[in-house]
């Protein structure tokens, strides 16, 4: 990995101690989450002992106080050790940013504590059976009551939805078909008529658990949206940059990791005689990945210094996810290619980044919606 000077010493000392954390918390137990499809919840739990969770939440609330660097930290050393199974980038980045930032003083104070200690597990319910990255098309109902809302429907590939405590979820408000009809609601996953469906099974990033969500009756009060009714799609638009930009992180880093799997791979590996390092196909190879690598950790700097001073704009942001999540296939899949037919056996580490790499250029928005997002700002 090339020198970074995006990073302070506090920044450091944090990388270090989460080094340390994850090499007795995490690394033993990635292929038993992996087995049962869900991270354990004693690490959550261990996490927020260790100052992990909310690390750029305000301490009033339980978080750290301090910038998204320390964020984007977590999800780089998750992705060096091997895993995305943690969503912090979901956890952390996402739905404690939609609760501290449009949530009421209660909703705020009941959750974000919670949420820090790892007592309590986010989730963001946006994705539909019928819908995914057009957000616009939400079916999900939120039909006004006296002190609330009732909510019928349904949503699914949710990140932790099985683990979930908490959930913020897009609901349409009034036979509006539009966008303006979108708001945000905050719900403990405990309530009556919140229900957990099937945990899916993935072709890969299986450790993280996935889930079908349904709503039948469930009361939500008034003081549980999230900000102004009806401004949902606005909130969202706001946060996705953040989304996105905590993908390209785990992106850049997985990516990393493959590309130094590989490396210490072909230096032990002999074929015809000779290390296959040896060969200059091998060398080659290795090369444009580490040139392309060293890009990307630079890209990925200026875009995490941009959204700490609050300047990334939401085509950087889309370019970011399009760029590093399109990366990290390519490079996993060069690094698969170098094992040969020990690539493709389950018990060899990068069969599972090869699984892992692919669904990233879905998440948060396909390659494709990306690139539609881009083409608009030429």
């Amino acid at each position: 990995m090339p020198k970074r000077t995006l990073y302070s010493e506090d920044h450091d000392l944090f990388r270090e101690s989460v080094k340390k954390m994850y090499a007795k918390e995490l690394v033993p137990f990635v292929e038993e989450w992996e087995t049962k499809g869900l991270v354990s919840r004693e690490f959550w739990k261990a996490c927020g002992d260790n100052g992990m969770l909310l690390p750029d939440i305000p301490q009033a609330y339980g978080g750290g106080g301090l910038d998204f660097k320390f964020n984007a930290i977590l999800l780089e050393e998750t992705a060096l050790a091997g895993t995305t199974g943690p969503a912090f980038g979901v956890h952390n980045d996402i739905v404690a940013h939609y609760i501290h930032n449009y949530g009421s003083e209660t909703v705020k104070s009941h959750w974000l504590p919670k949420m820090a200690s790892g007592e309590a597990i986010g989730a963001i319910c946006m994705s539909e059976p019928s819908t995914g990255s057009d957000l616009k098309a939400v079916r999900t109902k939120a039909t006004p009551v006296d002190g609330g809302f009732i909510l019928n429907g349904s949503k699914t590939f949710i990140t932790n939805g099985i683990n979930a405590d908490v959930a913020v979820i897009a609901a349409r408000v009034g036979d509006d078909s539009g966008a303006k009809a979108i708001s945000l609601f905050v719900v403990a996953c405990n309530e009556k008529g919140f229900i957990k469906g099937n945990k899916l099974n993935k072709v890969g990033n299986r450790s993280s658990d996935t889930a079908e969500l349904f709503f039948e009756d469930l009361f939500v009060p008034t003081e549980n949206m999230l900000g102004e009714q009806g401004s949902g799609f606005i909130y969202m638009m706001k946060e996705l940059p953040q989304e996105r930009m905590s993908i390209a992180i785990s992106c850049q880093a997985a990516a990393q990791h493959a590309y130094d799997l590989a490396v210490d791979y072909v230096k032990e590996r002999k074929a015809f005689g000779k290390a296959v390092i040896d060969f200059q196909n091998t060398r080659f190879v290795l090369a444009d990945m580490k040139a392309k690598l060293q890009v990307g950790w630079a890209h990925l700097d200026a875009c995490i210094q941009a959204l700490v001073d609050k300047e990334l704009t939401t085509t950087e942001a889309a370019s970011a996810k399009l760029w590093h999540s399109e990366l990290r296939c390519e490079v996993v899949d060069n690094c698969l290619q170098m094992f040969g037919g020990y690539g493709y056996i389950e018990e060899y580490e990068i069969a599972r980044l090869w699984r892992d790499a692919r669904v990233m250029r879905i998440y948060g928005g396909t390659s494709e919606i990306m690139k539609d997002l881009i083409s608009r700002s030429i």
